[in-house]
């Protein structure tokens, strides 16, 4: 395990055995956290029902976006899986971007937010798309906080939360999404109730899957109370290396070295290939699956990551009780609707 002077801390080839050898048992035992119920809630941005009102209304209204067509909700579904099950998501003008939309759901657990953690926060992330060219396409923030605070009933709204005599600006905005995106969590999963004591709430092909997890190694890695790595400090993410043991053959079919990670934004040669580990929560509801999302199912996702990252052939009956392993991690899924939005 090192840490990077990017705050990086990842796993490499050389120090895999390392790793599973000196981290796994603890692993396996923060791996078997029970989803909190509430998550970290920064103190510079705390919650309110009137917050979390305005963040939902804001979320799910497309005006955000350069030609009102687009919202956070079109290519992250609040309503659905947290993501909009697309390889790629479409931006203003059908343009698509170049990763696959991660599950907003659970995302405030996460310690760093996209595929290769360039925000710390949700509040940070919730600004890149909104100036992205090929996601929400508007020219600066400057331009969405004047189109934000062109409509009377957010006008009224971020006086109330916020106050001020100029309410409306871009982290406000930012903070509101935040506030909102974190009550989109989903406990009490059949895993969840099996952890509490109650041994008949998984079935027993995913409690077999859960020690056939945790005896292969994946939980070296997919770890902590959203299987996503232990829990660390905000802005310090958990990283992998992936594919870490090369597959030509996978390789050739799925592209998956095309996208050089974390190395985009770090330019550090050790960042390539290089991504934040994603949370294994609902996984059964987020295909297609990687960053490229490249694959479509559950079981060949299986297959591919113990063989890339553990040098594993697993059996059939392996992969399948991974998955039904995998199936019980689905929680209960936020009631979400779309708002009334206020009107321009």
């Amino acid at each position: 395990m090192i840490l990077s002077m990017t705050n990086t801390i990842f796993c490499t080839a050389r120090f895999l055995m390392f790793l599973v050898l000196s981290v796994g048992f603890a692993a396996q035992s923060r791996a078997t956290e029970a989803l909190p119920t509430k998550p970290p809630i920064p103190a510079d941005n705390p919650m309110s029902i009137d917050k979390i009102n305005l963040g939902r209304q804001l979320y799910f209204d497309p005006r955000l976006s350069k030609d009102s067509t687009v919202s956070c909700n079109t290519c992250h579904n609040a309503t659905a899986s947290g993501t909009d099950n697309l390889r790629f998501s479409k931006g203003v003008g059908g343009k698509e971007g170049g990763r696959n939309s991660p599950t907003v759901w659970n995302a405030a657990y996460l310690s760093v937010q996209f595929w290769d953690g360039r925000a710390p926060t949700l509040e940070e992330q919730a600004k890149g798309p909104l100036i992205n060219p090929v996601e929400m396409a508007m020219e600066n923030h400057d331009a969405v906080v004047a189109r934000v605070a062109a409509i009377k009933g957010y006008e009224a709204q971020f006086a109330k939360v916020f106050g001020g005599t100029q309410p409306v600006t871009i982290d406000r905005i930012a903070q509101a999404i935040a506030a909102y995106e974190r009550t989109l969590v989903t406990p009490n999963s059949p895993f969840d109730r099996f952890i509490k004591g109650n041994k008949s709430a998984m079935s027993p092909a995913a409690q077999r899957g859960w020690k056939t997890m945790q005896a292969v190694g994946c939980t070296s890695c997919h770890s902590g109370p959203v299987f996503a790595g232990p829990p660390l400090p905000t802005g310090t993410g958990f990283y992998q290396k992936f594919p870490l043991i090369p597959d030509e053959a996978i390789e050739a079919k799925y592209g998956f070295r095309k996208d050089l990670g974390r190395y985009d934004v770090t330019k550090n040669e050790a960042d390539k290939n290089m991504w934040r580990v994603p949370t294994l929560r609902n996984v059964e509801l987020t295909a297609p699956y990687f960053h490229n999302g490249s694959v479509d199912s559950l079981e060949e996702a299986v297959r591919i990551m113990a063989k890339t990252q553990l040098n594993r052939q697993l059996q059939e009956n392996e992969i399948n009780d991974i998955v039904a392993f995998l199936k019980s991690l689905t929680g209960k899924r936020p009631k979400e609707k779309a708002p009334v939005l206020p009107k321009s």
